[in-house]
């Protein structure tokens, strides 16, 4: 009798999210350590395949709620929503060698980068077919960069053409020679950031319990990285601990070094460097964490290293902060206008309004993203006339100093909108010390 493969082949064994449990595949992910912790937890997974359809369904579903043809992206995060797939995402955000088309009957092309065929996607369904060709900067096209920007927008065209049914296309970020191309050949460009913006705006299920382990991971990070901390270490020496845990579990990358200590954290976005910590001063660090599943936990934290304790000004400072996050916390509920937001709630006094932050919340998903919730003294009328809907993902932010003080005081918490309300997503502690 003859035996065929399908006889005795093994069914391969999956994780928690669904993906493959093989130790030699193209897609990355969390690590044994992460699954780990997560289940210590009582964390549930993300159905990563639901996930990636969830997200396509809702690109085709703007494009089509905006008459759009189809969409163009560029910028590595909107690619990372629409695919789930990575490729030298740094090195692609200052050299757009990807993009992604989607059309309006929901045709999904990656350019990719030539030669990765399309093994770095193929456990992506929704991904119809990998090309190249999407290159249009100096320093890959050289000379010829005009002309291989017409032959890419001819590709485009015949995409549209077939998928997609007008000439209206929504583009995120693109090199001039492309967007001179795209008018010559008779194209309409709408704006694709917004496109982009609104549609990772509201998370899935699926996204939210990825970003619950993300977040889950940072904080188990943040706590190796602060209880490591000690005086003589270089801010570099402590904010490396973060980031080593961060990759141990399949973390990606951070966005910032926005780890500061005694007088360097005034004023705030300076960037950790080679300062010694010296006994009996405070740290102050923002995450900017891209971490497991490529979902960022936005996070901050300020504490206390060594002998003593803080003074009784840095304790009124770091109550204050934490009043401003919690008391803002409580404003939110679905449909609550961003106005409304930034005019009501716990304000800052006037001794802090110089130094305050560059908004008073914002969204979170891959990245920072939309919204931009701002203080008073910024709001500027039309930007930001909408309203919060579940399944928002917001920082609630708070930098409490002096201009020109000794110390700056930088909290920070990660929160999910519901049908009814708000809820804590971030679960790290306050520093008792301060308080």
């Amino acid at each position: 009798m003859n035996q065929h493969f399908s006889d005795t082949r093994k069914v391969m064994p999956l994780r928690p999210d669904g993906s493959p449990d093989d130790d030699d595949r193209a897609e990355i992910g969390p690590t044994p350590l992460a699954y780990r912790e997560w289940a210590e937890a009582g964390l549930e997974c993300p159905n990563l395949d639901q996930m990636r359809r969830d997200r396509h369904a809702r690109l085709v579903a703007g494009i089509n709620a905006r008459g759009y043809g189809g969409a163009l992206f560029f910028d590595p995060l909107n690619i990372r929503f629409a695919t789930d797939s990575t490729n030298m995402q740094l090195w692609n955000a200052h050299n757009p060698f990807r993009a992604v088309f989607i059309g309006a009957d929901g045709h999904m092309v990656l350019y990719d980068y030539k030669g990765s065929a399309n093994f770095l996607s193929d456990f992506n369904p929704c991904v119809s077919e990998v090309r190249g060709g999407a290159a249009m900067f100096y320093f890959v096209n050289g000379d010829k960069q005009v002309e291989d920007s017409h032959t890419f927008v001819g590709d485009i065209a015949d995409l549209m053409a077939a998928h997609g049914g007008n000439r209206r296309i929504a583009i995120d970020k693109m090199a001039i020679s492309g967007v001179h191309a795209f008018m010559e050949a008779g194209f309409t460009i709408e704006e694709g950031e917004e496109l982009a913006e609104r549609v990772r705006a509201i998370k899935g299920p699926d996204e939210v319990k990825a970003l619950r382990c993300s977040i889950h991971s940072t904080e188990v990070a943040c706590r190796l990285m602060e209880d490591a901390a000690r005086p003589g270490m270089t801010e570099n020496d402590i904010w490396a601990v973060m980031h080593a845990e961060n990759i141990r579990r399949g973390g990606e990358w951070i966005e910032c070094r926005l780890l500061t200590s005694g007088p360097r954290t005034n004023p705030w976005f300076q960037e950790c460097g080679p300062r010694i910590v010296q006994n009996g001063e405070i740290v102050a660090y923002d995450t900017d964490l891209v971490g497991p599943y490529g979902m960022c936990c936005d996070m901050s934290r300020t504490f206390w290293v060594g002998d003593g304790e803080p003074t009784a000004e840095m304790k009124r400072l770091y109550r204050f902060a934490v009043d401003h996050i919690e008391e803002n916390t409580a404003l939110l509920a679905p449909g609550k206008s961003f106005k409304e937001i930034t005019f009501s709630g716990h304000h800052l006094t006037p001794e802090f309004v110089d130094s305050r932050y560059s908004c008073k919340m914002h969204g979170v998903g891959l990245c920072d993203e939309w919204p931009m919730i701002l203080y008073p003294e910024d709001w500027r009328e039309g930007a930001f006339d909408h309203v919060l809907e579940p399944g928002m993902m917001l920082c609630v932010e708070a930098l409490i100093g002096h201009k020109g003080g000794d110390f700056s005081i930088k909290l920070e918490d990660q929160v999910v909108i519901t049908e009814t309300g708000v809820e804590r997503l971030s679960q790290y502690p306050w520093d008792a010390r301060f308080l």
